[in-house]
């Protein structure tokens, strides 16, 4: 009788897992995601009637974008994350074809003197994003496939370390330096949960250094990105102008900020607004209560995506979990730091709240495979 009583409501939890959303990941989500929508605007307004001659051509946009990413993050949440285990190799094998068709295809596009853009009429796609994702799901694959066999040199460090290298390559030919660090250290990350021995990872973050190094002193302009972030003030007319312009914004806003819309330093003094620094605008015009809130609506993500990695029912969703989570950690941390004058100029927008229909789309649909590795998770529990 007593083991009757339990059953029901497991069994009513399992069927409450399967349909109900996170509340505490979505909420913080959908509240960037608006905060994010305003700010666009607020950021954008200015340059978007210059441009194109109405102040809500990104705000329509990025409109456009939140619909389109919220579609992904419910798709993401009821297709059941073990897909993605059956396709590794093909997202995999999709994301090299796509980074090269951007070098050699005519549907590249290049600005800025970079190449990282696929082009369909007046819609871009940026394939490193996507990249960085089917990376993820490789490495959640190979190293859940490799468990028992993970601290061995040539099936736990060196395959994964030749499938970065390809990616890597295709992606510095853009040229993304920025984003293959990013991949890197997120390849790192993977394989220390996986079990892969220090020594093999003490000894590649040595290589990593020296590779860096090279190929910063490689291009010039990444040595006057360097020497900027070291001495902003000293070069603020040319590599340090918008770290010193992105500082003045911050230290404008005060405690409470000048309001929405009353932002200075957006109006053509601080380059990509809506996009890169972002977090600038909101600093000057939300000020240090503004830039708290929007730190801790983070905090709140990045902690549930830990505790979904850790309470996940097999391997392949932990990691995945992790791998998700800790790129988006990753993303965040890096464009804060740029934007604050922490760490050099990197060209990366912030989740969520950027302008970008890629990185916003599938940032989103992240969200949507994070809930539902929870609440698989959660049902696995359920029927225990």
């Amino acid at each position: 009788m007593r083991h009757a009583a339990v059953a029901i409501p497991s069994a009513s939890r399992t069927r409450s897992a399967s349909t109900v959303y996170d509340v505490q990941m979505l909420f913080p989500v959908l509240f960037l995601v608006g905060i994010g929508i305003v700010m666009v605007y607020s950021a954008s307004s200015a340059l978007a009637m210059k441009k194109f001659g109405s102040d809500f051509y990104f705000l329509k946009k990025q409109a456009i974008f939140a619909l389109i990413g919220i579609c992904a993050l419910v798709i993401g949440r009821h297709v059941p994350y073990r897909l993605y285990r059956s396709l590794a190799y093909p997202l995999l094998a999709m994301a090299l074809m796509l980074l090269v068709a951007v070098l050699v295809s005519p549907l590249g596009v290049t600005a800025g003197g970079s190449s990282r853009w696929l082009g369909l009429g007046p819609l871009r796609f940026q394939p490193s994003e996507f990249a960085r994702f089917a990376l993820i799901v490789y490495l959640a694959y190979s190293l859940e496939k490799k468990a028992d066999r993970v601290k061995d040199f040539s099936i736990g460090f060196v395959p994964h370390v030749v499938v970065l290298g390809a990616v890597a390559v295709l992606i510095l030919k853009q040229p993304d330096f920025g984003s293959v660090a990013i991949l890197a250290v997120l390849t790192w990350l993977m394989m220390f949960v996986g079990g892969v021995r220090m020594l093999y990872l003490g000894s590649s973050c040595l290589l990593l250094g020296l590779a860096g190094g090279y190929f910063i002193t490689l291009a010039g302009y990444r040595m006057r990105r360097l020497l900027s972030f070291l001495d902003p003030w000293q070069y603020s007319a040319d590599a340090g102008y918008q770290i010193v312009h992105s500082l003045m914004a911050f230290g404008s806003g005060g405690w409470w900020g000048a309001g929405i819309g009353k932002g200075y330093q957006k109006l053509f003094y601080l380059p990509e607004p809506h996009t890169d620094f972002i977090f600038s605008v909101i600093g000057e015009e939300l000020g240090l209560i503004g830039v708290l809130v929007i730190i801790l609506l983070y905090l709140m993500i990045i902690w549930k995506g830990i505790r979904i990695a850790r309470q996940a029912r097999d391997l392949f969703g932990g990691y995945l979990a992790i791998g998700l989570t800790a790129a988006l950690g990753l993303q965040i941390c890096i464009n804060m730091g740029v934007t604050l004058g922490l760490l050099p100029t990197k060209g990366l927008t912030l989740p969520f709240l950027s302008y970008g229909g890629t990185s916003l789309v599938l940032n989103m649909a992240t969200i949507g495979i994070l809930m539902n590795i929870a609440a698989a998770g959660s049902a696995g529990r359920g029927a225990e």
